[in-house]
């Protein structure tokens, strides 16, 4: 399957709610990203590769690289999935999932989807909050992966 970086990665930056004081300039933040397939030789060892062409069962792991250049406090940064890809794993465990579009957060374990729990493939969005006292370093990276479908 050809790759789109466009329709693999798309994120939305907002401030934390309740992070920043009132007399305080929204944070400005950049990011860039970089999408890898991982790739598992016959000594089973690992290695990433950036991702050119996917196929299905294919392991993802997006690097999400954040930069303040400007404001104070802290941020939000919300990644929506593709439906091509079903959500695994994040490297930090300060994320909350949504299974339902981003109406509600949580963590996985806690979900339900109508009468079951949520599993990973129910995930369609991604976020992590990004405290002051990170976002004051001035940049960050979230690494998080996924398959796919």
């Amino acid at each position: 399957m050809p790759w789109n970086r466009k329709a693999l990665f798309s994120l939305a930056i907002a401030p934390a709610v309740g992070l920043t004081a009132p007399a305080q300039a929204a944070p400005v933040v950049a990011t860039d990203s970089a999408v890898y397939v991982e790739r598992i030789a016959p000594d089973t060892s690992r290695r990433l590769e950036p991702a050119i062409r996917l196929a299905r069962g294919d392991r993802v792991v997006t690097v999400v690289r954040w930069y303040r250049v400007g404001g104070d406090g802290g941020f939000v940064i919300t990644n929506p999935l593709p439906a091509s890809v079903a959500y695994e794993e994040s490297a930090a465990d300060f994320q909350d999932v949504s299974v339902d579009g981003g109406r509600t957060w949580g963590h996985l374990e806690n979900l339900r989807v109508g009468t079951r729990n949520a599993t990973p493939e129910d995930v369609t969005h991604v976020r992590w909050r990004i405290p002051a006292s990170s976002a004051a370093r001035g940049r960050g990276e979230i690494v998080y992966a996924g398959t796919v479908r």
